[in-house]
């Protein structure tokens, strides 16, 4: 099996973790191969990207946003550690797997979720090539950005791809937040709000 092929499989352990957190059920992974066997450092970001962001629409659409049609006691809270009756918000969810899988040392990858509005801290930035590709996916926003940046004494293979407003509890939060500084945009569905971040190592 070779690198990205591995790696491929494990993105599947992943988006276990991630949709069984919406109780998506509890498939046994298996291999997927390309036509041609193998898989590059792009198609495999592309595939993590999908199954990403698949998992965080369906959480945000009809899970959050449902529970906030319907009147539910239940609702979507930055702090919903401390407060009863709330849930992740999407964003929370969001890097909350993406700190498991940070945490995983055969995983072979990493992602985040940035923003050049970041309402917390961590949230932006980390590397000038992260800055590059939030500026390029909010100039191209039908566009991802790819790249290779050398951080220590690795390199990696860096795709940015663009994190569009998509359910209204996203850009509610954001557009109402206490964060928010007077010059933050005012969000609106298909706006470009951040970036996901998705590192595969090439060393």
């Amino acid at each position: 099996m070779n690198k990205f092929l591995g790696l491929f499989c494990g993105v599947i352990v992943v988006s276990c973790l991630v949709t069984a957190m919406a109780g998506c059920g509890n498939s046994t992974p298996q291999p997927v191969e390309s036509a041609s066997g193998s898989i590059s450092p792009k198609q495999f970001a592309d595939a993590v990207h999908a199954v990403m962001m698949a998992d965080r629409t369906v959480y945000a659409k009809h899970i959050v946003t449902r529970l906030k049609e319907q009147g539910s006691d239940v609702s979507a809270s930055e702090y919903w550690e401390d407060e009863e009756g709330t849930i992740p918000l999407p964003a929370q969810m969001f890097r909350m797997g993406s700190e498991l899988v940070a945490k995983n040392d055969g995983a072979g990858f990493t992602y985040a979720l940035k923003s050049l509005w970041p309402l917390n801290s961590q949230n932006a930035a980390k590397s000038p090539q992260e800055e590059e590709g939030l500026k390029f996916i909010v100039d191209n926003p039908d566009k991802n950005f790819y790249g290779k940046e050398k951080l220590g004494d690795k390199t990696y293979f860096t795709a940015v791809y663009a994190d569009k407003a998509v359910a209204k509890a996203c850009w509610d939060c954001h557009n109402n937040h206490s964060n928010r500084p007077d010059d933050y945009p005012e969000f609106k569905e298909g706006d470009v709000m951040g970036g996901v971040v998705v590192r595969v190592p090439l060393d």
